[in-house]
């Protein structure tokens, strides 16, 4: 009798692992630089995002203390969640980095017009982590330039695809 050998690491979707977007960060802001924060959830909020309950476009990450702290990232709970849990779909959530990353992280967001915005969640060897991006706010001129450029690319789009039928 054989057996066939289990892999014990969890699979990632097909999706590339991508739980939520953020794409209201990158029409508003100019992404400076990129990192990756473990999250601290409980059991329900788990659940909740191995379905889709999750939504990121209002939230923005603050430090305190030293730490790092999501605001606003909404995790709606299942129905079937637990009746001795009070669940509270906009807790604030801790964020773990390094230590040293995250005094490089004040410094930087101390200069003028830097904030720290969730950018996605995904999953990670079977743990849920947070793109956080240390981003620089648009003017509104700015945004009128990403909004032009993104319907040229349409029309090319539509003018390339007619082209070939």
């Amino acid at each position: 009798m054989t057996q066939k050998p289990t892999d014990k690491r969890k699979r990632e979707p097909a999706n590339g692992g991508r739980i939520a977007e953020n794409k209201r960060a990158l029409f508003n802001y100019h992404i400076e630089e990129r990192f990756e924060a473990g999250m601290v959830l409980e059991g329900w909020e788990v659940k909740a995002v191995r379905a889709g309950k999750v939504q990121l476009t209002d939230g923005y990450v603050v430090i305190k203390d030293g730490e790092l702290f999501i605001i606003g990232c909404q995790i709606n709970p299942l129905g079937t969640a637990s009746t001795h849990v009070r669940p509270d779909s906009v807790r604030t959530k801790k964020l773990l980095m390094h230590k040293d990353e995250i005094r490089r992280l004040v410094g930087k967001t101390e200069q003028k017009g830097y904030t720290l915005v969730p950018l996605n969640l995904h999953w990670k060897t079977g743990r849920i982590k947070c793109e956080i991006a240390l981003a620089k706010g648009k003017a509104e001129h700015d945004k009128r330039d990403s909004i032009k450029e993104r319907e040229g690319k349409r029309e090319v789009e539509r003018a390339m695809k007619s082209r070939q039928r």
